[in-house]
């Protein structure tokens, strides 16, 4: 499996051009498709924003650049894809999933008035998720 990279043009392409140039809302079908087995990397705005690692049964562990991993599912409602992360904390995280070239982009809630999440990398290795409590 080859990795896929955001391009440098996709990086100094203004939002509003972003906007238009990607393709409609996947399917919970392509989505699965296209991320089952995976682990993602996103950025935002030019940052490594977190990883996603797609499990089977539509099982997914997340971790932000810097944090701790999340355990969740994820389903469709209508054009989104809502991931449910069971924590009192986080609540029901909806986005549009997208395809520009070879890249998925993101959008919260389908919104597009802000920075999408862009997949910088694709892996077929799980995510490492070392725990909170690890060491002496």
């Amino acid at each position: 499996m080859r990795p896929v990279f955001i391009s440098l043009a996709l990086a100094l392409t203004p939002l509003a051009a972003l906007a238009e140039d990607i393709g409609p809302p996947l399917t919970a079908e392509q989505f699965d498709a296209l991320t089952l087995g995976k682990t993602i990397t996103y950025s935002a705005g030019n940052t490594t924003y977190g990883i996603e690692e797609y499990r089977p049964g539509r099982k997914v562990v997340w971790a932000f650049a810097a944090g701790d991993c999340e355990e969740g599912d994820w389903f469709p409602q209508g054009e989104q894809i809502c991931f449910d992360y069971h924590s009192p904390d986080v609540g029901l995280q909806c986005w549009t999933f997208h395809l520009q070239g070879d890249a998925l982009v993101a959008w919260f809630e389908g919104k597009r008035d802000g920075a999408p999440l862009v997949s910088l990398d694709t892996s077929a290795a799980p995510l490492n998720c070392p725990g909170p409590e690890v060491g002496v």
